[in-house]
């Protein structure tokens, strides 16, 4: 078990929450730590599907310490801090496997930039997000500039960077910032049963699609579709495809093996 997060693992799935009450801040260390965990995770064929989330049920996370902010009034060590934070975030956005934001309180700051660069994303009905750093003369750091366009368009992101607004749960929803809504009571549930079912799926098909909208994301459509074929020609001759196409003629569950 880590300092700042603990990790549960319950068949195919990992829980890592974040364990920093009151306000689950990611600190330098907390997002080290998580790096760590990644590290794992990735080796670890065992595990499928991977959920993040804060412990409580006020904060998914609060964004940066702010005890660390004085840090980075060195150009240097600021510079250093955010590439490596960029490096982190765009890891968990091209992860081979599929990571799911259980937002169960407040994600503000970096901790909603966390939940973006994660693949999927549940919010309790209690939840709320914002990117409020122009309120303290600054701007997001961890991706927000660039992430939250991509998933809401300009003009929204525009406006609530601009103005450092929160949205409800229901309008992140509308906008297409999170994929589900789930009662405050049984939230967790909820998500793991979520996380449990995408961890049965076909390990290599859900690498590649992972891979094939990651990358697709920043190229042109005729790149994309390159990427696409290319996995599609090599996960087509699979054990897993074998099995799913054999057992959906037989009308059974598939057991993918991720060959």
């Amino acid at each position: 078990m880590g300092v700042n997060c603990t990790l549960e693992v319950g068949g195919k799935t990992a829980m890592l929450t974040i364990n920093r009450p009151p306000l689950n801040t990611l600190s330098r260390d907390t997002l080290y730590e998580i790096e760590g965990y990644l590290d794992d995770f990735e080796s670890n064929d065992g595990i499928r599907a991977i959920i993040i989330t804060g412990v409580g049920d006020k904060f998914f996370s609060a964004g940066a310490d702010v005890n660390e902010f004085a840090e980075l009034a060195d150009p240097g060590k600021a510079r250093s801090m955010i590439q490596r934070m960029h490096h982190l975030f765009n890891r968990i956005e091209s992860f081979p496997k599929p990571i799911i934001a259980a937002v169960n309180g407040r994600a503000l700051g970096g901790g909603n930039e966390l939940q973006m660069a994660c693949h999927l994303a549940i919010a309790s009905e209690a939840a709320d997000f914002g990117l409020p750093e122009i309120k303290l003369g600054i701007i997001p750091g961890y991706g927000g500039t660039q992430r939250l366009p991509r998933l809401i368009g300009s003009r929204r992101a525009l406006g609530l960077m601009l103005s450092g607004e929160t949205i409800s749960a229901k309008t992140a929803l509308e906008y297409g910032l999170v994929n589900q809504l789930v009662p405050a009571n049984g939230f967790l549930e909820t998500a793991l049963a979520y996380a449990d079912q995408l961890a049965e799926g076909p390990p290599l098909a859900i690498r590649g699609i992972l891979d094939a909208v990651s990358r697709g994301m920043e190229t042109t459509l005729d790149e994309g579709l390159q990427i696409e074929l290319e996995h599609n020609v090599s996960i087509v001759r699979s054990e897993d495809a074998i099995e799913g196409i054999s057992a959906f003629f037989m009308k059974r569950k598939a057991e993918f093996k991720g060959k």
